[in-house]
């Protein structure tokens, strides 16, 4: 049994995926920066006690799940989304959605996905795809970072939605309980409360220190201090990290700041005001700043740089990149919406 679904191709996987599930239900206008803005995707926060494949957790998106929820509260679509204890309650309560005709997007663990190549493969477990139809035990998948559709067996995918470790998906799995199409007036004010929430995410205060903006300022400063306390090789260990939470892991620290750029420029043509238009170019200088901190962070991961200096040059990286996100997003919070 195949639904009638449409494979679509995405630069983050859960944007992809609710492009593809809205898209499914009848929200035709629904675009992958759109999904993302809506969703208030943008983010950074750095949890040094929180640990995945040793290094500390840092992340330049809003929690999994969350974009999806977002992005379908505000355009007033229903949300079913469910986690599972038992394998085969998974398993059936899967089966009888694609049965009803509902395709769903999964939570799911990198590390087993077969259509992986081995390289991109690694322990973690917030990576989403849409299941769409099953056929002699086998599931079609439909995941937004590949090109094409991929079949998975039973039994892998039932590896990959209960695999084990920080973020366990637990089986889960979510989809819109209801098929409607959507009005030009709920996609604008969508943008409005979408990009009110980004804006207090990165510059509340009550954020703390190690999240939004200041969480990027945080982080900059601790990186010019990991050389002397870590040890040249822990503190290489650590940038290796950071470069792969932000190039590796979805889309990243740079990608995701492109993609909030362009979702500011989609959304002028629905609230034409010329300060977005205006404000999506900071996001891009710093979309720029993240790709050319991770190159400084690779040559020292990689043993080419080294020095105190070198580490001073990537922790001002970071603070040149709050500097500049600090300003978009306070330049967003004063624009007079009609």
């Amino acid at each position: 049994m195949k639904l009638d679904f449409n494979h679509i191709q995405a630069a983050h996987c859960e944007n992809g995926v609710t492009v593809g599930l809205l898209k499914n239900s009848g929200v035709q206008q629904i675009t992958e920066p759109l999904a993302f803005g809506i969703g208030a995707g943008l983010f950074f926060v750095y949890i040094p006690l929180l640990k995945i494949n040793n290094g500390p957790v840092i992340a330049f998106r809003t929690m999994p799940g969350l974009i999806f929820k977002r992005t379908c509260k505000a355009l007033g679509i229903p949300v079913v989304r469910k986690k599972f204890r038992s394998k085969e309650a998974a398993e059936r309560f899967l089966n009888d959605c694609l049965t009803e005709g509902h395709p769903v997007g999964c939570q799911v663990g990198v590390y087993y996905l077969p259509y992986f190549p081995r390289e991109y493969r690694f322990h973690f477990n917030a990576h989403n795809l849409i299941v769409f139809g099953t056929e002699d035990g086998n599931y079609m998948v439909s995941d937004p970072v590949m090109e094409g559709t991929n079949v998975m067996s039973a039994y892998e995918l039932e590896r990959v939605r209960f695999a084990k470790g920080a973020l366990a998906p637990n089986g889960q799995l979510y989809y819109p309980k209801e098929s409607k199409p959507v009005t030009d007036e709920q996609i604008r004010q969508a943008i409005k409360s979408g990009i009110k929430k980004n804006v207090f995410n990165m510059i509340s205060p009550l954020m703390g220190p190690i999240a939004g903006v200041n969480g990027i300022k945080y982080t900059g400063k601790k990186i010019k201090q990991w050389r002397d306390k870590l040890g040249r090789k822990e503190a290489g260990s650590y940038l290796a990290q950071l470069v792969r939470m932000q190039e590796e892991i979805g889309t990243g620290g740079g990608g995701f700041r492109y993609i909030y750029g362009a979702f500011l420029q989609e959304a002028h043509a629905y609230i034409p005001n010329d300060e977005l238009l205006e404000i999506s170019t900071q996001f891009t200088a710093s979309g720029d700043l993240w790709r050319e901190s991770a190159i400084q962070a690779a040559g020292i991961y990689k043993g080419r740089l080294g020095t105190r200096e070198d580490f001073n040059k990537m922790g001002d990286y970071l603070l040149e990149i709050a500097e500049i996100e600090r300003k978009a997003f306070v330049a967003l919070k004063k624009i007079k919406w009609h």
